[in-house]
């Protein structure tokens, strides 16, 4: 018997044209990732979220934490920062996910939104050092949010609710073509960790 019943096919394509979204269904457990969301909420190196909008610092709610292979430097909301090297739990989460998908990944950006008011305006994860049209792996924990996307050109919308212990898969020219964000909400009340884990130039 399978774990989780009517698991999603993660070869089936979420996106109508210009780019590939994959959705693997739950790959934890509820236990496990209830702990690795405890465990990452009291462990990992949560600092506030500094963003540059209209040419102000701005500082937000929400808290990020950056892991990689090295300490690299990196360029995120137009700032420059380091990450830190792997938690061990993160580095086999990693692995996992790696094998889930047949890709590869050198860092991971992780959220944490305390709850629904905290969301994402829509963006495209383009920065200069993530290498072109690699696949970004979105690990969500804790609460059910809504992700939506949106086409650069047609405006299409299209939006899909994240689950626990779930992983979805952006790779091709997503980027190029589509937005991302995650709207906020009045009703959700408790917090939800996403792990994002990416494949930079580490000569960037």
């Amino acid at each position: 018997m399978e774990l989780f019943e009517h698991q999603p096919d993660p070869d089936d394509n979420l996106l109508p044209q210009d780019g590939i979204v994959n959705y693997y269904g739950k790959i934890l457990s509820a236990q496990e990732a209830t702990e690795l969301f405890e465990n990452l909420l009291q462990n990992a190196a949560w600092k506030n979220d500094e963003v540059m909008m209209f040419g102000k610092r701005i500082v937000t709610s929400r808290k990020i934490a950056w892991y990689a292979d090295e300490e690299m430097d990196y360029t995120y909301s137009k700032i420059k920062k380091t990450a830190t090297v792997w938690l061990p739990e993160l580095l086999t989460l990693k692995n996992k996910v790696e094998v889930l998908t047949g890709e590869k990944f050198n860092s991971v950006l992780l959220n944490l939104y305390h709850n629904g008011s905290e969301g994402m305006g829509y963006h495209s994860d383009a920065e200069g050092d993530i290498m072109k049209d690699s696949a970004i792996a979105s690990l969500s924990l804790g609460a059910a949010r809504k992700f939506v996307f949106k086409n650069k050109t047609t405006k299409e919308r299209l939006e899909f609710i994240l689950e626990n212990g779930s992983l979805l898969v952006m790779k091709g020219a997503t980027q190029r073509h589509w937005l991302h964000g995650l709207p906020p909400s009045k009703k959700i009340l408790t917090p939800r960790i996403n792990l994002t884990f990416r494949l930079r130039d580490p000569t960037q």
